[in-house]
């Protein structure tokens, strides 16, 4: 028995109860992963056999990082983040530098950028004019607009579908209005007479201000034996429009609803036709061909679909209306009119008021105009050995060389786990059994202490030796 046995026990003995003190500090850490030590036995260099070589004491290997996953704790803010699964959030700070952390407690900064202590969350960015993450690309800090977004207007927004979409059912048993095929044509249509029309719907429909404006279409049935457009159409009905309760005429002025007579000779009307089946089949108007919004420019072939109001007609300083309707997703079934559905891709101005994260990952902002905006998709780094994570504090690690490099995924593809908004993930300390270490660390250290006590005695007999 020798010092130093006893001296090397007490050094590791008190390196664990450091580790042991450690995690118990850091139970109420968001993120925070424990820490166990782990020791080894020291030999002196010798040619003899084991059976005659005692060891001479112990020895710190390594500070092993536990990474089980902690319990989920759900709270009231949206940017509480935790991470359900593998993986950890990709930081950077100002100078770029990149670390990761289990800690999801996020806020806005006065700049719109997701922060957690200094640090920028990061993430794939969103093209807005596609509306596609922008997957594989370098990640960049993520921050939402707080500023205006501006206005759209019906149809501006540059995609497939853009306009006003429409899908209702007219009712096949409806009584015919406008009889063309004999010499009585019905009463003539008006657009203040609801008995010169079978049904009427509004949308609402917004300038290139974001001001908005009420679209009205009136559906009038047709004689079904009239010659109609469209290959295989067999039933008709003519569509009339208005704007703000002013009839649209087909070279895009308003008219005055309560002139003499109530439709004017240059109405915009449109034809609505179906087959034997109760199938959309086309729809035709007579709309001009131009002149039309030079934002907007449509043809002669294509200009038959469009509702156009000139510059200046609504007079408020806007560009009009110039955009395209869609009616395929409508009917003529003997069943009840309903509007079974309504979109247009237009919105007035809005600033934000919310934000929410997707289990995917997905950043979303929504804004006082009713607007929803994908900003940017987080993403989740995984390593190949993240016990070797070099720690820095503030629950943050940095890649080392035994860690590997980081494998960068959107959350639940790969091995990254899922996010859960408005939760926190919990420490993953067991307090219970850290107590029980330490006190087992503790006899640890008082044991050592006594070896070192017995060779004090035994050197002090050894003195006294005459």
């Amino acid at each position: 028995m020798g010092f130093q046995q006893g001296l090397s026990g007490l050094n590791v003995s008190s390196k664990n109860l450091d580790v042991i003190g450690n995690n118990v500090a850091n139970a109420q850490t968001v993120g925070f992963k424990g820490s166990r030590g782990e020791f080894a036995d020291i030999y002196a260099a010798t040619f003899g056999t084991a059976a005659n070589v005692a060891g001479i004491g112990a020895k710190v290997t390594n500070i092993a990082q536990q990474f089980a996953q902690g319990n989920l704790t759900t709270t009231n803010n949206p940017l509480d983040i935790a991470i359900s699964g593998n993986g950890f959030f990709r930081m950077q700070d100002t100078t770029g530098s990149i670390s990761y952390t289990r800690n999801g407690q996020f806020q806005l900064n006065k700049d719109g950028y997701i922060v957690n202590n200094g640090q920028y969350l990061t993430g794939w960015p969103v093209d807005q004019s596609s509306g596609l993450v922008l997957a594989g690309s370098n990640p960049l800090p993520i921050q939402l607009q707080f500023s205006n977004i501006g206005a759209q207007e019906t149809g501006g927004s540059g995609v497939s579908g853009a306009g006003l979409d429409l899908g209702v059912n007219l009712n096949a048993q409806d009584k015919v209005i406008n009889d063309v095929s004999n010499a009585n044509p019905g009463p003539a249509f008006s657009y203040t007479d609801p008995t010169t029309y079978n049904y009427s719907t509004s949308a609402t429909v917004y300038d290139s201000l974001g001001v908005a404006h009420t679209q009205t279409m009136y559906f009038r049935k047709q004689d079904p034996g009239a010659t109609v457009p469209g290959p295989g159409a067999v039933n008709t009905w003519d569509v009339y429009y208005s704007v703000d309760g002013k009839p649209v005429n087909l070279d895009g002025t308003l008219a005055d609803p309560t002139g003499v007579p109530p439709v004017p000779l240059n109405a915009l009307v449109g034809t609505l036709s179906f087959d034997g089946n109760g199938r959309y089949v086309d729809y035709t108007s007579n709309i001009a061909a131009a002149p039309v919004a030079p934002e907007l420019p449509i043809s002669a072939n294509a200009g038959d679909d469009w509702l156009y109001v000139q510059t200046g007609a609504l007079n408020n300083g806007s560009n009009g209306l110039s955009f395209q309707l869609y009616f395929d997703k409508s009917t003529q079934f003997g069943s009840p009119y309903n509007v079974n559905s309504l979109a247009q891709d237009g919105y007035t101005d809005g600033i934000l008021t919310g934000i929410s994260v997707s289990k995917e990952g997905v950043v979303q902002g929504r804004y006082s105009n009713g607007e929803t905006r994908d900003v940017a998709q987080v993403v989740l780094s995984t390593f190949t050995n993240p016990q070797g994570l070099q720690p820095v504090g503030d629950n943050r690690w940095v890649e080392s060389y035994s860690s590997g490099q980081p494998l960068v995924n959107a959350p639940g593809t790969g091995s990254t786990g899922l996010l859960q908004s408005a939760t926190l993930e919990d420490a993953n300390v067991d307090l219970t059994s850290e107590l029980v270490n330490l006190i087992t660390a503790q006899r640890n250290y008082q044991a050592n202490a006594q070896t070192i006590k017995a060779q004090d005695t035994i050197m002090q007999t050894l003195i006294n030796i005459r």
